[in-house]
């Protein structure tokens, strides 16, 4: 799990939108996108081990590739945030992060950041 705030926070700079929605979208069916706490790093690591417990790297999956297990993570944690944007700032919670998880590589991927709305 990788924090994006800055990547969202500097396309809510550059878009000059003072009051609307920010929307982070990944397009990958093995990674996610995410938002919860940064104060304290085992939650990340709690995330992880729970996820992994519960849908194992192997587990006699058809799949071919033999990525299904990061596929399914993908889908459960979904693809897409939409953060609402105030003063030109995002708005988060006072403990909470954009995070990129990652659930099959490292490989090269891309995350969408979209703004949209008052730029006055």
């Amino acid at each position: 799990m990788i924090n994006i705030d800055d990547l969202a926070r500097q396309a809510v700079e550059e878009s000059g939108v003072k009051t609307g929605i920010c929307h982070v979208f990944v397009p990958h069916t093995t990674a996610g996108v995410t938002i919860n706490e940064n104060a304290d790093p085992n939650v990340v690591r709690d995330i992880l081990m729970e996820v992994n417990k519960v849908i194992p790297l192997q587990d006699n999956y058809s799949h071919m590739e033999g990525n299904a297990a990061a596929h399914i993570k993908s889908s459960l944690v979904g693809c897409s945030q939409t953060i609402p944007v105030e003063g030109g700032r995002l708005v988060l919670g006072t403990w909470q992060s954009i995070f990129f998880c990652e659930f099959d590589g490292p490989r090269q991927r891309r995350v969408l950041v979209q703004v949209v709305g008052q730029t006055s």
